[in-house]
């Protein structure tokens, strides 16, 4: 939504336009059987039309791609384009012309201009213009500010300003779960949801452990020598759908044999999300540090380090237990 300031007379004009990726076309088949009035008429009207898939004209989507006809939604993690444009629309030259772009979020107030140098001048009918990138990393309303300043040839100085007010929104919700091994070894669950609109591609969810942890996915499995995603060769995930990935973390062995030093850690790492959308739009999420509720020990602790698979009965057998002490 824009908001303006009241109207000016200026010489220069300000457009912004947010640049997206095109979508492809849809359409609403209209059909009926032959044995209806319009005959076979729907149906070779759907054949005629350029935009529908050859073959398959009752399904909505078609082989054409279409512009953006509205401002779109912007989801925490990806990059946010704008194009701005200053035009000459009067008749004499312009000149110091300096356009300046600046984000205010609900923290922070960003500038993205390219260049904070004055243009020298500006011809009738030229334009100056400008390609903005911002990583969006906060949730909630961002305004964008287009501010232009410019010297008339009587040497007047002007100034005017744009607002431009979106919202980012969440794409994705992530809920973990720990559970704590005997061995000090750590499980991680974590349960990622697709609350868009509209499929992703989950290009990537790996995760980064802290300094005295070494992690393992179990999100694969060993098929013919080659490892195999449990998730399928097509790693899509639909509006609304909940996947879950594992992880197995095991103390370093510097820090294996100091019970002490694992007992307290609760910091475990953070996980990182890289996913496509649309027509490979891409996305990234970094959580901050995970954290675990650190297990009891208590001053000493018994752990069972061997046992037989298998015993005979009513004869000895063997087991090798530790006991180490927490303090």
């Amino acid at each position: 939504m824009e908001v303006n300031p009241p109207k000016q007379e200026h010489l220069l004009a300000l457009k912004v336009m947010r640049l997206t990726k095109p979508t492809l076309f849809t359409n609403i088949p209209v059909t009926c059987e032959e044995k209806d009035l319009p005959g076979d008429l729907f149906n070779q009207l759907m054949r005629d039309d350029p935009s529908t898939v050859n073959g398959a004209e009752i399904l909505m989507l078609g082989e054409m791609l279409t512009l953006p006809q509205n401002f779109g939604n912007i989801f925490l993690g990806e990059t946010f384009s704008s194009y701005i444009s200053v035009h000459n629309d009067s008749n004499q030259v312009v000149k110091d012309i300096l356009v300046k772009a600046d984000l205010q979020t609900s923290s922070q107030r960003l500038n993205l201009s390219a260049s904070n140098a004055a243009v020298a001048e500006l011809k009738p009918d030229c334009c100056i213009d400008d390609v903005i990138h911002h990583e969006v990393k906060e949730i909630g309303t961002h305004i964008l500010v287009c501010a232009v300043s410019y010297t008339t040839q009587g040497g007047e100085k002007m100034y005017f300003r744009k607002f431009f007010k979106f919202q980012v929104l969440k794409p994705l919700d992530v809920k973990t779960k720990f559970y704590n091994a005997e061995t000090d070894e750590v499980f991680l669950e974590a349960q990622i949801q697709n609350i868009t609109t509209s499929p992703m591609f989950m290009e990537k969810v790996s995760l980064e452990p802290s300094i005295m942890y070494n992690v393992a996915e179990l999100n694969s499995v060993n098929q013919a020598g080659e490892c195999v995603t449990t998730f399928g060769s097509r790693t899509y995930l639909q509006p609304m759908d909940t996947r879950q990935y594992l992880y197995c973390l095991k103390p370093k062995k510097e820090f294996a044999e100091k019970a002490g030093i694992i007992k307290g850690v609760t910091v475990i790492g953070k996980l990182d999300i890289v996913w496509k959308t649309n027509l490979g739009e891409r996305g990234r999420l970094q959580t901050s540090q995970l954290q675990r509720m650190a297990p009891g020990y208590g001053d000493v602790r018994l752990s069972l380090e061997a046992i037989p698979d298998t015993v005979i009965l009513e004869e000895p057998f063997h087991i090798t237990c530790k006991i180490t002490n927490c303090r």
